[in-house]
C-alpha cells in the first residue's frame, strides 16, 4: 500500500476536490502524527517516510500460537456374546498390542470414566452376555442334576 504525502506547499497548490481517507491501522509510524485538522496530512517528506516491507519480519517467528502435536491412537476393544473382550491398541501403522484378553467388568469401568454415551450401549452388551451365561449355568446345572441321578440309580 503507498500514502502520499503533501507538504503543506503542495497541498496548498493543488488542493484535491476529495481527500480519501486511509484507516488508521494502515498509516505508518511515522506518518501517525496527529493532524491539525481533518484531511491535512502531517507535513512528513516523501523521503523521511519509509516504505514498509513486504513480507514477513526478519527474526520473527511464524505464530506465537503454541503448536500441539497430534498424537493417532486406535484402541479397538471387541467383545463377543459370551462375555469375552478383547482390546487392540495401533499407533499410527504400528501394532503396539493385539488380541489382549480384558474383563468386561473392566471394559464397563472404562467406558463409563470415557463417557456417558459409551457406557450405556457397552453395559447393555454386558448385561446381555451376563444373562446368556446365567442362562447357560441354569441349563448345565439341571443336566448336572439329571446325571447325579442317573448314576445314583446306578449305584443303587
Amino acid at each position: 500500500m503507498t500514502v502520499d504525502v503533501l507538504t503543506h506547499d503542495e497541498e496548498t497548490a493543488s488542493a484535491p476536490a476529495s481527500t480519501p481517507e486511509v484507516p488508521a491501522a494502515e498509516v505508518s509510524d511515522t506518518e501517525s502524527a496527529s493532524p491539525s485538522s481533518e484531511g491535512e496530512a502531517s507535513p512528513v517528506d516523501e523521503e523521511e517516510a519509509p516504505k514498509p516491507k513486504r513480507g514477513r519480519p526478519k527474526g520473527a517467528t511464524a505464530s506465537t500460537a503454541k503448536k500441539t502435536r497430534t498424537v493417532e491412537l486406535i484402541l479397538t476393544v471387541t467383545g463377543t456374546a459370551d462375555g469375552e473382550w478383547q482390546a487392540e491398541l495401533k499407533n499410527g501403522s504400528k501394532w503396539v498390542a493385539k488380541g489382549l484378553e480384558i474383563p468386561a467388568a473392566a471394559v464397563s469401568r472404562a467406558a463409563k470414566e470415557l463417557h456417558a454415551d459409551l457406557s450405556g450401549p457397552i453395559d447393555e452388551v454386558i448385561n446381555q452376555a451376563r444373562e446368556a451365561q446365567a442362562a447357560k449355568v441354569a441349563a448345565l446345572e439341571a443336566e448336572l442334576e439329571k446325571a447325579k441321578q442317573a448314576l445314583a440309580e446306578l449305584d443303587a
